[in-house]
């Protein structure tokens, strides 16, 4: 039983089918899409601009979304981003008002720097009588004034 030669794959020239994929560039296509979504996201942020008033105040850690109501300088009145006219504000606020003996919402005021005291205080009178009392008055942090 005379045998030839046995066939090979080696001397065909031909590389045998690879029967692993290459992780490499799809981790490298990741983390680029990583990097970029990190950089834009706190560009995504949107809202009212308004020039905040300076306070040495520490910050309010809210354990829920809280309503957020916004006086810019030209005394436009926003509830969370929507503007609302000031004659619809009392309507608005009563329909932010929790349920008899449920747990009352955080409100932050976001009111423009140049605006006048009776301004944010009319705003502040519909909130107290809507019932919303747990107001915050939001401002820059004292390293930020600088």
């Amino acid at each position: 039983m005379a045998m030839g030669p046995l066939p090979s794959r080696a001397g065909r020239g031909r590389r045998a089918p690879m029967a692993e994929i290459n992780v490499t560039p799809l981790v490298d296509v990741m983390l680029v899409l990583l990097i970029i979504f990190m950089v834009t996201a706190p560009l995504l942020v949107t809202g009212v601009p308004v020039n905040l008033p300076d306070s040495r105040a520490g910050a309010l850690e809210p354990d829920r979304k809280p309503i957020q109501i916004s006086l810019d300088n030209e005394g436009r009145v926003f509830v969370d981003d929507q503007e609302v006219m000031e004659a619809e504000l009392p309507t608005i606020l009563e329909s932010k008002r929790p349920p008899q003996g449920g747990d009352e919402p955080q409100v932050f005021l976001r009111a423009d720097r140049g605006l006048d005291y009776g301004r944010v205080m009319r705003v502040m009178g519909e909130l107290n009588r809507a019932g919303l009392n747990k107001v915050s008055l939001v401002t820059t942090g004292a390293e930020q004034a600088g």
